[in-house]
């Protein structure tokens, strides 16, 4: 199999940095997991990011960036007059907030030719998406992208799926539950986080989102939960996972994303669910010690081998 896919939305990240001097990066949910992917699951797979670009200077800087890299971007469409979105971070200590101008973002076409949609997830060892992939896309092109899934699974693709519910991307609750309960019929392995998935679902605990999730017929869960133990599940088991403590964060920005990224590539390389969760926990510690959603390779290689 030719190597792991993410899909989704790679946005134009402006991050304060002193008075009115704003750092241009790239950033967004499911292209962070893959930064952290590649870094740690090794340079004999190919990676992908599956999206739809623009043709604007901005788009081709992106791409130069992947490329750079080591990133490609598969057969995702490259659309005339099109842009990416744009987002601003301010931060107040270690916590961030964000303010985004991404309504036109060429992204949101990703799932418009699904010829060339499913050619780029074709013959994957991983594919990864998340809520927000979801969320971006107008309902007939989630449809198409979730049986673009559900294909490269039948194919044996193994498919991984963080529900990331971020409210203001979604009409109402009814329509992001109604997405992520379609979603989880394609997936082996669910990565969410506790916090949304109460606001989400009303889950009282950790175990009630696994609960829920199993019902889906997903056989490896892992219950993020902040500073706090994640919960794993897998085919009916359980145990916990303690989070590594860290005294004074720098930047929590991307920490989930890192965390999922690490703990995919544990599994690629064979570890247990436990013993990724481990080295997931580190990563994520690692990351909100640096600035930016995309931490230093080596700071992701240093976390994953300690």
């Amino acid at each position: 199999m030719r190597g792991i896919a993410t899909i989704g939305e790679c946005m134009l990240e402006l991050s304060g940095q002193s008075g009115e001097t704003w750092r241009l990066g790239y950033a967004g949910d499911t292209f962070n997991t893959l930064w952290t992917l590649r870094a740690l699951a090794g340079t004999e797979r190919d990676a992908d990011y599956v999206s739809a670009y623009g043709d604007d200077p901005f788009s081709e800087r992106q791409i130069a960036f992947f490329r750079e890299n080591g990133i490609g971007i598969a057969e995702s469409p490259v659309i005339a007059g099109a842009r990416p979105g744009l987002y601003a971070i301010t931060l107040t200590g270690a916590e961030r907030s964000f303010t985004y101008w991404r309504a036109d973002a060429a992204a949101r076409q990703l799932a418009r030719d699904p010829a060339t949609l499913a050619k780029s997830l074709e013959n994957r060892e991983l594919v990864y998406f998340s809520g927000i992939t979801l969320a971006i896309l107008e309902p007939s092109d989630r449809a198409v992208l979730l049986e673009a899934v559900a294909e490269a699974r039948r194919h044996g693709t193994h498919i991984a799926f963080d529900p990331n519910y971020r409210p203001r991307l979604w009409p109402d609750a009814a329509a992001a539950r109604a997405a992520i309960d379609q979603a989880l019929a394609t997936v082996d392995i669910a990565l969410p986080t506790f916090p949304d998935e109460q606001a989400l679902y009303g889950d009282q605990t950790p175990e009630d989102t696994a609960m829920r999730i199993e019902r889906s017929g997903v056989g490896e869960i892992v219950v993020k939960n902040g500073e706090e133990t994640a919960l794993i599940a897998h085919y009916g088991g359980r145990q916990g996972s303690p989070a590594v403590n860290v005294a004074t964060p720098v930047d929590t920005t991307g920490a989930g994303d890192s965390f999922n990224g690490a703990y995919l590539a544990a599994r690629l390389a064979g570890d247990t669910p436990a013993e990724a969760a481990v080295r997931a926990h580190r990563v994520a510690a690692a990351v909100i010690q640096v600035r930016g959603a995309l931490a230093p390779v080596d700071v992701l290689k240093m976390a994953f081998r300690a």
